[in-house]
């Protein structure tokens, strides 16, 4: 039996379970400060052992920048964040701590593709790119099958986009201004119109759609000529507004303008919907978990 954790910006999501149609129990924290929000998790999982059931493994998939790399003094750790209170938290401790079971580690997107490639819209794909639009935008990318990693993790929403013409939007990153995250991400929605976007009327919602995909397609057409992958799945709660995908799947064809002529890159699924919707990143994190259970056994 697998446990998972799932931290986004805004919530956490604590599931037990092994996949989609194995869930045991699940529940949502909203994210308070690091002690308080990870010590509900603990609670969680400490509730589910006393009533009788025995975890595995733990998985934890967060969001970043975190330190991936385990031979790292510092991994499993939250790093220079822009969410204050956050940087330096050790994600990982609170749970190998209590519960004396294998805990894996990575990020909530990393988490999210491999659950996308396993159960969703990228099942039986060797390459592809999970990208999340949403409190921040951020990606992983599998890449012949493994999970692509370098010194760090991949920074997809921090990829420097060009302005649209006649946008003035001086952009919300606190690192960059105008990156992509600063440009389209829900808080940047929610900057330039002053509420969010789940509260957009129509015409101000059609807009929206216009203008987010326009930059994703300009910071996705990158991804595409630097990794070639097989298809591009949107997920996020500002992913998931109606007619994104598909407007960013015709604004990306636009922008890649006929290059390289692949015709996979015109196909309807090129630029996909995530398959398992909400539930990517915390399934994923069940993955996770299975992951450092196995190398536990190795």
């Amino acid at each position: 039996m697998l446990g998972g954790v799932e931290a986004g910006g805004t919530k956490v999501v604590c599931v037990i379970g092994n996949g989609p149609d194995e869930i045991e129990r699940t529940t949502r924290i909203e994210v308070a400060e690091p002690e308080a929000t990870l010590a509900a998790a603990v609670r969680f999982f400490r509730g589910a052992v006393d009533d009788g059931i025995v975890l595995d493994a733990i998985g934890v998939g967060s969001f970043g920048p975190v330190e991936l790399r385990p031979d790292h003094p510092r991994f499993g750790c939250i790093t220079n964040t822009p969410k204050p209170g956050w940087a330096g938290t050790d994600m990982v401790g609170p749970f190998t701590g209590v519960f004396g079971v294998p805990v894996g580690f990575d990020t909530d997107v990393n988490a999210a593709a491999m659950a996308e490639g396993r159960w969703g819209a990228a099942r039986g794909l060797g390459s592809f790119v999970y990208l999340t639009v949403g409190t921040g935008i951020g990606g992983g990318a599998i890449v012949d099958g493994r999970l692509l990693r370098g010194l760090g993790h991949p920074e997809m929403g921090h990829v420097p986009v060009p302005r649209r013409p006649g946008d003035t939007f001086d952009g919300i990153c606190p690192f960059h201004g105008d990156c992509l995250e600063g440009m389209a991400s829900g808080p940047a929605v929610a900057a330039r119109l002053g509420r969010r976007a789940e509260d957009l009327g129509v015409t101000d919602r059609q807009a929206t759609v216009v203008l987010v995909s326009w930059y994703l397609a300009a910071g996705v057409s990158s991804l595409v000529y630097a990794l070639a992958p097989e298809r591009i799945v949107v997920g996020g709660g500002l992913g998931s507004m109606p007619g994104l995908v598909a407007a960013t799947r015709a604004a990306l064809e636009d922008r890649l303008g006929g290059y390289p002529g692949l015709p996979e890159h015109e196909d309807l699924d090129f630029v996909a919907p995530a398959g398992l919707g909400g539930m990517a990143g915390p399934l994923g994190t069940l993955v996770i978990a299975e992951r450092a259970a196995a190398a536990e056994v190795g």
